[in-house]
């Protein structure tokens, strides 16, 4: 883990993020950047309906706490500075076509199998495409691997809806910041 990523995770702000809002920037959560309607720099709104719509059949909740806001702004920035999953997996930079093509693999499955977008699939049809996602047993998925897709977005979710003080909470955990060893391995 890079030493930006611990610091924010020691203080409890993984879920801070400071947005472009009119002339000036505001600090806010994702989830307020998705309830405030901030547009969106990078994602286009068929992305954000399938990525809202997968990342609460992944994790449920995780529409709501702002992941399309925080998966947006982490791809507007720089490379450097992104908390996103995918740069801890050593996939180099740029990280928006991998997104975008995971999220389109997604839709063509849908409509494949189903003749309908994602977003518009029942929960129990959702569920059961997640989870032939995870197995890569989607036939004719065109995209990065789908066990791969599905591994990347479900921690984006899970740092998104747990990744906080609040989030701890909600598990019933206490927060306990990473502690540093005293002397080095």
């Amino acid at each position: 883990m890079d030493a930006r990523r611990r610091a924010i995770l020691q203080r409890g702000m993984l879920g801070l993020l400071a947005f472009q809002v009119g002339g000036g920037v505001a600090v806010l959560t994702p989830r307020a950047a998705r309830a405030a309607q901030l547009p969106m720099r990078v994602l286009d709104a068929t992305q954000v309906r399938t990525l809202e719509a997968l990342g609460d059949t992944l994790l449920p909740g995780a529409a709501e706490a702002g992941l399309a806001a925080y998966l947006d702004h982490q791809l507007a920035a720089d490379p450097a500075e992104s908390l996103l999953m995918i740069r801890y997996l050593d996939v180099p930079p740029p990280h928006a076509p991998f997104y975008a093509a995971g999220l389109a693999a997604v839709e063509a499955a849908a409509q494949k199998l189903h003749g309908r977008p994602f977003a518009a699939l029942e929960p129990a049809t959702r569920d059961a495409f997640v989870g032939l996602m995870q197995r890569g047993a989607l036939e004719g998925w065109q995209g990065p691997p789908a066990p791969f897709v599905y591994f990347v977005l479900r921690s984006d979710a899970v740092d998104v809806v747990y990744g906080t003080v609040e989030g701890f909470e909600k598990l019933g955990l206490p927060y306990m910041p990473h502690i540093p060893p005293t002397e080095k391995w």
